[in-house]
């Protein structure tokens, strides 16, 4: 069941999505976090 289910390409492109989503989100908040942080680096 669960390798016909993982066999499926519909599967890893959902899965590929998503993970791409949440690579994009998470580089998003760091990059917000990031440059809302006074300057003490320079």
């Amino acid at each position: 069941m669960l390798s016909m289910i993982f066999g499926d390409p519909a599967v890893w492109s959902s899965l590929l999505g998503i993970l791409v989503m949440v690579v994009m989100g998470a580089y998003f908040i760091y990059m917000f976090i990031h440059n809302s942080s006074p300057d003490e680096h320079k």
